[in-house]
């Protein structure tokens, strides 16, 4: 598997729009403006197939269910190719989320452009935005990688959600995600 970095966009850069089809609502197309919370945003870039992905995604599921009754909202899109990548397909992404338990929204890219408008580099890249969308924390969720024995904790972005809420500054430090590349077309 190959690991790549996140590209770590600019503290502050405004959450590029997107309105983008839901396979798990009949591909209705959703935006950002409306999925958006209240006090913040998560938008994370995954797949259904990643090996990173599937090692974080039970503690992701656990996190939405702790925060989004704080205001956070998350939203994960899928931007890759499915055509030499068909595990993640919109099909596939329903039974993932379904299988995996997850309830916050699960877009398809398929033109690839949002992932380069956040410049989106691996899955799972995480960008968290504050209530005016701005950048306020990209990269890991945690220190723990498929194979490197650490425990799943979700400590990066709970930290994140909680500076956030309690109006504190964010970390200065923000370690990169690492994860499988973004399968490009």
């Amino acid at each position: 598997m190959a690991r790549t970095p996140s590209n770590m966009l600019a503290l502050g850069t405004k959450a590029p729009f997107f309105e983008l089809p839901n396979p798990a609502k009949n591909n209705m197309l959703q935006s950002l403006e409306e999925l958006k919370g209240e006090k913040g945003t998560l938008v994370v870039f995954m797949c259904n197939h990643c090996p990173f992905v599937i090692h974080i995604i039970d503690k992701l599921a656990e996190l939405y269910e702790d925060y989004k009754g704080k205001g956070i909202e998350f939203i994960a899109i899928n931007s890759n190719d499915i055509e030499n990548y068909p595990a993640d397909s919109p099909e596939l992404m329903v039974d993932f989320a379904e299988e995996r338990g997850f309830t916050f929204p699960y877009l398809f890219d398929e033109s690839q452009s949002v992932a380069k408008a956040y410049d989106a580099a691996c899955t799972p890249d995480f960008y968290f935005f504050d209530e005016k969308l701005d950048l306020i924390y990209r990269g890991q969720m945690d220190d723990a990688r498929p194979g490197n024995n650490k425990e799943v904790t979700g400590e990066d972005l709970i930290i994140a959600f909680e500076n956030l809420l309690a109006g504190q500054p964010q970390e200065k430090m923000q370690k990169p995600s690492l994860g499988c590349n973004i399968k490009w077309k």
